[in-house]
């Protein structure tokens, strides 16, 4: 599977591609940043973003895009333009027809490092200890892509398996297994 991770983000979006399967060992196949000038309109900046990772998208081609899911933070202008980097990032996915999966920062840093409260230090000399790399990929924002990257290879098996159940359980609706619900033979019957 070949994953593209987005850390969204109106002045730095980081996007890393990672490749393979739960239990085998990754490749990273490219990091970067998508930039805006913090100076320009916001539309222009939307633009750019949405220029930035579809130019990924067209050169990687991965199966999967993982997004980290914007949560609420003090600063609201901040969780603004990454809200909006980060539905640019779920568009240009849905639009070629590429399924989204939208993880938190706790659950990544959880799978990458083991703690939830891992720091980007922390996050950055895993990824590069699990891609193999000679040094953390600069800035922080494209270490975190590729952690995104790397938490959904090895999240997705399980995610499946459960939205399979979920569905399987789903179409035998309050049938069950045997059928039908019929009354117990006991209730409703007068003497």
């Amino acid at each position: 599977m070949r994953v593209l991770g987005v850390d969204p983000g109106l002045t730095r979006c980081g996007v890393g591609v990672v490749e393979g399967v739960a239990g085998r060992p990754l490749t990273m196949i490219g990091v970067g940043v998508v930039r805006t000038r913090a100076d320009d309109e916001l539309g222009r900046r939307l633009v750019a973003v949405e220029q930035g990772i579809e130019q990924w998208l067209d050169e990687h081609r991965p199966d999967r895009v993982a997004v980290e899911r914007v949560f609420s933070q003090h600063n609201v202008r901040t969780v603004m333009g990454t809200a909006q980097a980060s539905a640019v990032a779920i568009l240009c996915a849905s639009r070629r027809g590429i399924p989204v999966a939208l993880h938190t920062p706790s659950e990544v840093k959880a799978a990458v490092t083991g703690s939830g409260r891992a720091d980007k230090a922390q996050v950055g000399a895993m990824v590069t200890r699990l891609l193999r790399l000679a040094a953390p990929p600069k800035p922080a924002d494209a270490a975190d892509a590729l952690a995104l990257a790397i938490c959904h290879i090895w999240r997705a098996p399980a995610q499946n398996r459960l939205q399979q159940a979920v569905a399987l359980h789903t179409s035998r609706g309050a049938s069950g297994p045997a059928g039908p619900h019929t009354p117990h033979p006991s209730k409703g019957r007068t003497a």
